[in-house]
């Protein structure tokens, strides 16, 4: 399988990087990013199932991967949702999906975004977890906005293995992640 140009970037430059910075004594020991999960949920697919089945198309359009259909764990009647009811959409990326979508995100999709001055450097779990909302999916240049019938937003989850939040800032810092100042 061939290796993409950030993962290259990350063995080369990032774990040595990392490595000085954190005082590593092993190569082994620098956070990595295991996973990017990328999640939607649409209010009105408790009405209108084809709006949630858009949503999920667009979503595998996206991330390159088929979008799995999330249903209600529990009912709540203030919102008129029933458990069992499709309410959204998800996708998991590993490997090499998932570095060709973190290079589109923030090379081409993150650029895009009206008024980008950053992304939120406060985000992080405190495990060294980040995420990110967005509030459009027309920022992806797969999506031909003249066939969107609902502009709906997203969650990323980068899941990282660094301890704490300072090593997962640093760590999306070299990857190329926009932090505002």
């Amino acid at each position: 399988m061939a290796t993409t140009r950030l993962q290259v970037h990350y063995r080369a430059a990032v774990v040595d990087a990392l490595q000085k910075e954190f005082n590593y004594s092993n190569a082994m020991q620098v956070p990595r990013l295991h996973k990017i999960v990328v999640n939607t949920s649409i209010k009105d697919a408790t009405q209108n199932v084809k709006i949630l089945e858009t949503a999920a198309e667009e979503l595998g359009l996206i991330t390159g991967q088929k979008a799995e259909i999330r249903r209600a764990r529990k009912a709540i009647a203030n919102f008129k949702l029933r458990a069992g009811i499709p309410i959204g959409a998800r996708v998991t990326l590993r490997g090499q999906r998932m570095w060709e979508f973190l290079d589109r995100l923030i090379n081409v999709a993150l650029p895009r975004v009206r008024d980008f001055r950053g992304i939120n450097p406060k985000a992080f779990d405190g495990r060294g977890n980040y995420s990110l909302g967005i509030t459009e999916q027309i920022i992806f240049p797969e999506i031909n906005y003249d066939r969107v019938n609902k502009v709906t937003g997203m969650n990323i989850a980068f899941v990282t293995s660094a301890e704490t939040d300072t090593e997962g800032r640093a760590l999306l810092k070299h990857l190329g992640l926009p932090f505002r100042q």
